[in-house]
């Protein structure tokens, strides 16, 4: 019987055009966030397992694939079932996010970084997932993070170069959602919640997509029914205007849907946070990407402390991108608090809205040789080409040549010559085609 030969559930392999994509909109994302003053580092696949189940990682801690320790004698494996404690067994574990792992490389590397520390992390993580459409168990996250700075400066830099890297993408009709955390604490508050409840009120309150008005109601009633109520009334008044063109980030729109709030609570220190950023976004923005208000927008991760994101596009059913403030993350490591904030592209969703640019790269050609020609003039005429800047593949002539070319044509190359054994190895002397005559 043959051996299995896919890849792990959840895990992929990419074809050479695949690959071709997903390397163009790295370096795409790539060259817009380093223009925007981001230095990009790296940090290992693994961590601690302590530190990725120290309640940094929301629900993504469950998800975590953890590494066994090593030299495990069979007294230890018999303890650990009889305690049915198999985490006993693992030291170390595969990243789930990248957050994580930025807030141990600063709080490991602070003397050496700058007082505000502006960062990209492009790579893997893993996730033990239970695979489907868009969710797999390895993929690639693009985040940048600010750290250090407290102030609003930090989100319109995220927030500017990331719909940057959106619209040089392609990705027309790009809204980026935004709320606070301290409207949704205010909000729930005002309507009588107490802290206790919070949490589990704002699961609730991040089905609204799914549920309607009225579930988010009868689920909250089971908490307090008077609460519900009053949250009830502001999502009624919100519903109509999300589906619509959505909620301008403007002072006036976010209060009109919001209860009065007295000053110096969480609910206006939250309106004033929108406010502002909304007016330092009115201009920054590139075409094809607007930025809206959601109030009801949740953020699973529960360490988020104030601005949270995420970008909608009307070609994917999920979002594609997301973040916000993580001022309490980092002191978890420090003994002290500093201020950052994080936005993550979706990259596995991006790149399946994205398209290849036509004569991306190099000039591509193919020396189509017959059998016969010496391995020396091969060698000779790549070399050439290669020191002059093309991208270069050899083919061996075939009877077929209609379905050779049309599948290098296939492939992204251009232009292709004849080589006989009686070519001469100077790359001026071969006549080029276009692969499209």
């Amino acid at each position: 019987m043959a051996s299995q030969v896919n890849p792990p559930r959840g895990m992929r392999d990419f074809l050479p055009a695949d690959k071709a994509r997903r390397e163009h909109a790295l370096s795409v994302i790539r060259g817009v966030y380093r223009a925007h003053g981001f230095d990009e580092i790296e940090t290992p696949v693994v961590e601690d397992y302590d530190r990725l189940h120290a309640g940094l990682g929301g629900d993504n801690e469950k998800l975590s694939f953890s590494i066994l320790k090593r030299g495990i004698r069979p007294e230890q494996l018999a303890a650990a079932a009889e305690r049915g404690d198999a985490e006993a067994l693992a030291d170390l574990g595969l990243r789930f996010d990248l957050t994580v792992p930025l807030s141990r490389f600063y709080a490991s590397h602070r003397a050496e970084l700058p007082p505000v520390f502006r960062s990209i992390q492009i790579a893997p993580v893993w996730r033990a997932e239970r695979p489907q459409r868009g969710r797999y168990r390895q993929f690639v996250q693009a985040d940048i993070d600010i750290i250090g700075e407290p102030g609003l400066l930090a989100e319109v830099e995220l927030v500017t170069a990331s719909s940057q890297a959106l619209a040089e993408l392609g990705l027309e009709g790009c809204v980026i959602r935004v709320n606070d955390r301290r409207i949704l604490f205010g909000l729930l508050g005002h309507c009588g919640l107490s802290a206790a409840d919070h949490d589990r009120a704002l699961i609730t309150i991040d089905k609204l997509d799914k549920i309607g008005a009225a579930g988010v109601v009868a689920e909250l009633s089971e908490i307090d029914a008077v609460a519900a109520e009053r949250v009830g009334e502001v999502l009624l008044g919100v519903e109509p205007l999300l589906a619509g063109d959505g909620i301008v980030l403007r002072r006036e729109d976010v209060a009109a849907v919001l209860p009065t709030a007295e000053p110096d609570t969480d609910l206006a220190q939250g309106i004033d946070n929108l406010a502002a950023l909304g007016a330092a976004l009115a201009d920054a923005l590139p075409d094809g990407v607007a930025v809206r208000f959601d109030p009801t927008l949740v953020r699973g991760m529960g360490y988020y402390t104030g601005t949270i994101f995420e970008v909608a596009h009307p070609g994917s059913g999920s979002s594609v991108g997301g973040g916000g403030r993580y001022d309490g993350m980092i002191g978890r490591f420090l003994g002290q608090d500093v201020p950052a904030v994080g936005f993550s592209i979706g990259f596995e969703r991006i790149v399946d809205l994205i398209q290849l640019p036509e004569g991306d790269g190099a000039d591509a050609v193919v020396l189509v040789h017959d059998a016969d020609v010496p391995l020396e003039t091969l060698g000779a005429l790549k070399r050439e080409l290669v020191a002059g800047g093309h991208r270069v593949r050899l083919e061996k002539r075939q009877k077929n040549m209609k379905a050779l070319l049309s599948r290098v044509a296939a492939e992204g190359w251009s232009r292709f010559a004849g080589v006989r054994a009686d070519s001469a190895t100077d790359p001026a002397a071969l006549e080029f085609r276009a692969l499209s005559d």
